[in-house]
Parts: structure tokens; C-alpha cells; sequence
């Protein structure tokens, strides 16, 4: 019998477009007096436009211009950015970084420490969980007071609430071998206990506990999850029914007959990391961005996107046109925590809190913290934890039960009740996230998910 030659195909064919025209990166710092230019050249592929926006966005910059163009087989954008303090960027190894991310890369470089993971089983010596479910004055107190019981330390968290659900990615480990639970009995018996206490009064719908793997921007699987869990339906919170219109997001879709596109258009106010969510909630969605233009006015921004499904058509009836919106307004409102865009706007007597503690780790912090918060009248709508060595770091926004302002009693509580084991800084929350702070933990105040990244390198 004769030999069957099959033909050869090289496992790399895919990448040859890629391999032949690589990306190309610029970081110009002189064709613009007020930011930094990035340019990217590359070869179209889904999700490009996210990848290039979670990498800016992970260093802390803000985008206050840019021109996306990815229409055919290739991606063209150009963003303006800036530091936090509105200055241009000259570190080289920020610089550096920004043309290794978005440039050429092998496949042993594709894990980078700006890749935030979530909901994997064992990441680094820690047990990833993911929780969602209905929130509640207290849960987060709880859901340590839990886990501390059952001997797992929390060493890095992040926390977000939106229209009565909560979700929130730990990462924990063994509180007396400081490694990843592996013992399915034990994690079996703490998904249980986390799902009682999800699933509140008996006529609450059960909260869910996932373990499942995968990899994630921490961020992005946020967004994922309450997307998921369907946030953006249902009623709002009542205090943010009354906020002032010209505060709420306006966004519409339109038809663009001649080029065949829907025309996504936000306007509202400004503020970090507002790109990235709208992008990321477009990408999810299965839409695909062709081009796009963003700027910022002042306290505003206008954001433009030209848009089709991922099967090439576009937002044809009213009820697509309105879940699109939906879903877009929510993505904005969810990382903006409550207490920033509630008391600060509706009661301008008092603004917005944010509490940082910092602290030397031990077992049980977390929990004890959350039962301080708790016992003095006070809400979390957001949250960050993350252990570095032997340090720990807390950042809490909070409301008291009723969504208003904190009473400085209750601080001053505070701080003769914990001022004596750790730090606590209280600061009011800018009335933009987009202005500089003065001094001190200010990166933490607002950006989470880089406490995360970092951990996770």
C-alpha cells in the first residue's frame, strides 16, 4: 500500500500577517505641548482596542484624547495621555514598558504584570473566589468574618456594588501555611457558608461562589459578573433616582446609513479608567468598534463609537438600541461608588469618604475591620484590600445605612477605636476622580485594581 503524504502546515501560519507586520509603537512626547501621544500601528484582531486601553488605563494614565481607526485589516489609533497630575510621561521605564506591552511580542512574553487574573483556582500561592449576590448593609463584614473562621486569610480583595448587588473577587489562603487551599472538602464547606450568607432572608435569591478557572482582567471579570448577573435591569436605588440630570450619563444610538455603522455617543462626567469600562462592556456585549473618537472637556467627556455586532450587523430595533444604552450607563455607574457620586452631588453639605487603613498583616484583619465599620452605622459600596509582605493596605468608601453623609462623630469613633493598631487616613472624595490628590495614598483611593496587579506579579 502507498504512503499517504498529508500536507504540512506550519502551526504558525496563523501569526505570519502578525509576524511580518508586527506592531509598531510610538511614544512621542513632542508633537504635543500638554501629553504624551501613543501611537499604534498593527494588524487588526478582536479585542485589540481593549488590549491597548486596559494597558494604558493599568498604568495609571488618563486618556484625555483619541482617534481609534480599525476599519479592513488594520488598527491605527493615537492617544493623548497624561499622569494623574496632568503632566506629560517621561519616566523610561513607564515608557518602556508601554512599547513592550503593545509591541512585538514572543509567546513567553505574553504574561506581563499588567494581566490581572480572576477566578482561578490557585494563582500565586492563593485561592481565587468569586462572589455575587444582593447587597446588604454588613455582608462584607460577614463574608470575612466567614472566612476567618474557617482559617483563611484574605490577602487581597476588590469589592464593587451597583443597584443592590455586590460583587467582589479575594484571594485568600491558609492562615497558618500561607498557601493555596487545595482540600476540596474545605473549600466545599466554605462555598456553603458563603452561599448562606449570600443568600440573605429567605426570600432573597441565593448569591453565587465560583472557583472556576480561567484567566481575567480583574476589572473586566467585574464587569463580566454583574453584567452577567444582569444589574442594569431592575430598579434603581432610590437616592439615585434623584440625582440631578445633568449629572446622569447621556448616551444614544443612531444609524449611520451611508457607512453602514451604529453610532454610540456618551456624554458625562469625566473621570478615570471611563474608556476602558465603556470599551469593555462594548467588547462583552460582541460589539466591534471600527473607529471611534474620545475627548474630554473640562469635567466632561464625549465618547463616540462606531460600532457593529460581531456578525456584521447593526443595532436595527429599539429594544437592542436600549439594552446597549443600559447596559452602557451601568458600566459607568459601577465604578463609581455611591458614596462618591451620591453624597458628594446630593447632600453638599458633606462630601464622600474614603477610609485607608494601613496596617501589619495578621489573621483576621479584614474582619475585624468590616465589624468596626459595621458596628458604627456604616455601609461599604466599594472596597480594596491588598497585603504586601507584612503590610496591609484597606481602602473603604462608605455611606452611612441610609446613603447620606458620614457624621464626623462617627470618624472620630473610629479613630479612637482602631487609631492605636493602624494608620487611618479619611479623606473626602474629589469631586472629580480625574483631579489629583494632594498627598499621601492617593493612587489607592481610586485605583484598586493596581494593588491587584502588582500582588499577582
Amino acid at each position: 500500500m502507498a504512503n499517504v503524504c498529508w500536507p504540512y502546515f506550519d502551526p504558525e501560519y496563523e501569526n505570519l500577517s502578525t509576524r511580518i507586520n508586527p506592531p509598531r509603537v510610538s511614544v512621542d512626547n513632542t508633537s504635543c505641548s500638554d501629553s504624551t501621544l501613543v501611537k499604534v500601528d498593527s494588524m487588526n484582531k478582536p479585542g485589540i482596542l481593549l488590549e491597548v486601553v486596559q494597558v494604558l488605563t493599568d498604568l495609571d494614565l488618563i486618556i484625555t484624547k483619541a482617534y481609534i481607526s480599525s476599519d479592513g485589516g488594520w488598527f491605527m489609533d493615537v492617544f493623548h495621555v497624561t499622569d494623574q497630575q496632568g503632566k506629560k510621561i517621561t519616566d523610561n521605564k513607564t515608557i518602556n514598558y508601554i512599547e513592550k506591552a503593545l509591541g512585538p511580542k514572543s509567546q513567553e512574553e505574553v504574561t506581563t504584570w499588567a494581566d490581572k487574573r480572576v477566578g482561578v483556582h490557585s494563582v500565586g500561592g492563593h485561592t481565587a473566589i468569586e462572589l455575587i449576590g444582593k447587597d446588604r448593609p454588613g455582608l462584607l463584614s460577614e463574608i470575612s468574618a466567614v472566612l476567618a473562621n474557617l482559617h483563611f486569610n484574605v490577602v487581597a480583595a476588590e469589592v464593587w456594588t451597583h443597584n443592590r448587588r455586590i460583587a467582589c473577587v479575594l484571594y485568600v489562603n491558609d492562615d497558618t501555611t500561607s498557601r493555596a487551599v487545595a482540600d476540596p472538602t474545605r473549600l466545599s464547606i466554605m462555598e456553603d457558608q458563603l452561599k448562606n450568607i449570600l443568600r440573605g432572608c429567605e426570600n432573597d435569591e441565593a448569591g453565587r461562589t465560583s472557583f472556576s478557572m480561567g484567566f481575567t482582567h480583574v476589572d473586566r471579570r467585574l464587569h463580566q459578573m454583574l453584567f452577567a448577573d444582569r444589574d442594569y435591569e431592575g430598579g434603581i436605588v432610590a437616592t439615585e433616582v434623584d440625582c440631578p440630570p445633568s449629572l446622569k450619563p447621556k448616551i444614544t444610538v443612531e444609524r449611520c446609513e451611508d457607512k453602514g455603522y451604529s453610532v454610540v455617543t456618551v456624554r458625562c462626567k469625566d473621570r478615570a479608567k471611563l474608556m476602558f469600562d465603556i470599551v469593555c462592556t462594548l467588547t462583552d456585549m460582541q460589539y466591534v468598534v471600527f473607529h471611534a473618537t474620545i475627548s474630554s472637556d473640562g469635567p466632561h467627556a464625549s465618547q463616540e463609537y462606531y460600532i457593529r455586532h460581531m456578525d456584521g450587523c447593526v443595532l436595527d430595533t429599539e429594544g437592542e438600541k436600549e439594552r446597549v444604552i443600559k447596559c452602557l450607563e451601568a458600566a459607568i455607574r459601577r465604578r463609581v461608588s455611591e458614596v462618591s457620586k451620591l453624597s458628594t452631588l446630593l447632600f453638599p453639605a458633606g462630601a464622600g469618604l474614603s477610609l485607608e487603613l494601613c496596617a501589619k498583616d495578621r489573621v483576621g484583619l479584614l474582619s475585624e475591620v468590616t465589624r468596626i465599620l459595621r458596628e458604627n452605622g456604616l455601609s461599604v459600596s466599594r472596597a480594596g484590600v491588598m497585603t504586601i509582605g507584612e503590610q496591609a493596605t484597606n481602602v473603604f468608601y462608605v455611606r452611612d445605612a441610609s446613603g447620606n453623609p458620614v457624621d464626623t462623630k462617627i470618624i472620630e469613633a473610629l479613630r479612637k477605636e482602631i487609631g492605636h493598631t493602624m494608620m487611618l487616613n479619611v479623606k473626602k472624595t474629589p469631586a472629580s476622580s480625574r483631579e489629583p490628590e494632594a498627598r499621601g495614598w492617593a493612587k489607592t483611593s481610586f485605583f484598586f485594581g493596581n494593588l491587584l496587579e502588582r500582588f499577582l506579579a
